[in-house]
């Protein structure tokens, strides 16, 4: 999985992406074929203010978190809310710290985890969440390190009391170099560690533009002038331990994702070789190694710049699945690949949906009995999105639906974000109405 405007305001027109998923114990494969049409209702959000760039996860119990980037005065601010279905009385995320009002609707109050107006804020490369199990919330966002448009680099923070108070800020790059580091995926290594991959430019030649990512041809002396892929892990009091290169060449922008599985922490990404060959690539974390980079599937998609458009995967047990946008012979479409061993090996694709209509944006979830897809489509000007769920397996004709019309076009609409919990999906997007971005979110019920 991955993936602008000059007033702060106009910045949040464009937004957002993807999370870590925390694998239950291996079960089964639940027999029972995919359901019917699931029934659709509004999910009012606790958001009043022009909000963009949404992130949306699942804590250990159950609890949904979602977190959002607000203009603040001549800056942003990034700030989150906790839901619990059929909440009277609650703590926000965890039961340390004093507890946050619940509203009616199940949402606590709002809350800052942070502020600044030296943020890079953007519609692709967008903040994270993560949940560990002793009750503790990390987030990241991006702030920059020099007047050149992509030099900026990824601060971490932790919040040990349910996101009433946040540490001090630590950048989780520590090259000193000016220029990109982005595109971060966050999961839960340990009860209390957590886990922090990135695209780190320090081997480009600076953050002027996405051009100064090309790589050197293979005939060039020296490492190649390539954006990397590396990931850290991050204990309580945010010591750094385990940091790795897993790929030295990838591609520069488009976001990653990551799912725990029950053999450790299975890694998306998009790759990149010398001859401009941009399919998706996996690996898995093993303690602080990781597995060789392998291909989801050959698609052998030749393409000379970054489509900033990532893949997202989802796992269950020992299941996973992955879904991407690609576009070989210039046909964009959205596949779809399954592995039954944790990422090791992945079964040939299902497309999902093809044509020029299809953008991709892709959210995917992983339930005991149904692989659920979210994508977007753009036809005539217009925007809609789209879900699909297939059975477990991958196997029969999927159900698909329609989840929303979307206001807005092109980018300002952002990555949508789609999570499961209870019986319910949970769908969040960005609509852009009379010049301004707001979140919508719509429940579907599962069974």
């Amino acid at each position: 999985m991955r993936t602008l405007l000059a007033a702060a305001v106009l910045v949040l027109l464009l937004p957002a992406c993807e999370r870590a998923t925390v694998a239950p114990p291996t079960a089964a494969i639940d027999p029972k074929p995919a359901p019917s049409v699931p029934v659709r209702q509004d999910w009012p959000l606790p958001i009043d203010a022009a909000a963009a760039q949404p992130d949306l996860i699942v804590t250990a119990d159950g609890r949904l978190v979602l977190s959002w980037i607000e203009p603040q005065g001549d800056g942003h601010a990034l700030r989150f809310a906790a839901f619990t279905a059929g909440a009277g009385a609650a703590s926000a995320v965890g039961d340390s710290g004093s507890p946050a009002e619940v509203t009616a609707k199940g949402w606590s109050s709002p809350r800052t985890i942070a502020s600044g107006s030296n943020w890079f804020v953007n519609w692709a490369d967008t903040p994270h969440l993560a949940a560990t199990d002793d009750g503790a919330l990390w987030a990241h966002w991006l702030q920059k390190s020099a007047a050149a448009t992509y030099a900026y680099d990824v601060a971490l923070v932790r919040s040990g009391d349910g996101g009433t108070t946040w540490s001090k800020p630590l950048l989780v790059n520590d090259d000193g170099k000016a220029v990109e580091h982005g595109f971060v995926s966050l999961w839960p290594a340990t009860r209390d560690t957590v886990g922090v991959s990135w695209l780190d430019g320090r081997n480009t030649a600076g953050g002027d533009s996405h051009a100064d990512h090309d790589a050197q041809p293979s005939t060039s002396p020296g490492p190649p002038r390539a954006m990397t892929l590396r990931a850290a892990r991050f204990d309580t009091d945010l010591q750094r331990g385990g940091e790795s290169e897993i790929d030295a060449m990838t591609c520069d922008c488009c976001q990653t994702d990551v799912a725990v599985t029950a053999r450790g922490p299975l890694l998306v990404y998009r790759d990149r070789t010398a001859g401009e060959i941009r399919d998706i690539a996996v690996t898995r974390g093993q303690g602080d190694a990781w597995t060789p980079p392998k291909l989801v599937h050959a698609d052998g998609w030749k393409m000379p710049a970054c489509p900033v458009n990532g893949p997202s995967v989802a796992a269950r047990g020992i299941d996973a699945v992955v879904a991407w946008y690609t576009a070989p012979g210039d046909v964009p479409m959205l596949r779809l690949a399954r592995s039954g061993d944790a990422g090791d090996t992945f079964g040939a694709p299902v497309t999902i949906d093809q044509g020029p209509e299809v953008q991709g944006r892709v959210d995917v979830a992983l339930d005991a009995r149904t692989a659920w897809v979210l994508w977007v489509r753009e036809e005539a000007g217009s925007q809609s999105l789209q879900l699909a769920r297939y059975a477990r397996d991958l196997s029969g004709e999927p159900e698909r639906i329609e989840v929303a019309k979307i206001a807005g076009r092109g980018r300002a609409t952002g990555f949508p974000q789609l999570a499961l919990s209870g019986d319910a999906a949970y769908v969040v997007w960005t609509e852009v109405i009379d010049g301004k971005p707001r979140l919508r979110a719509v429940t579907l019920r599962r069974y």
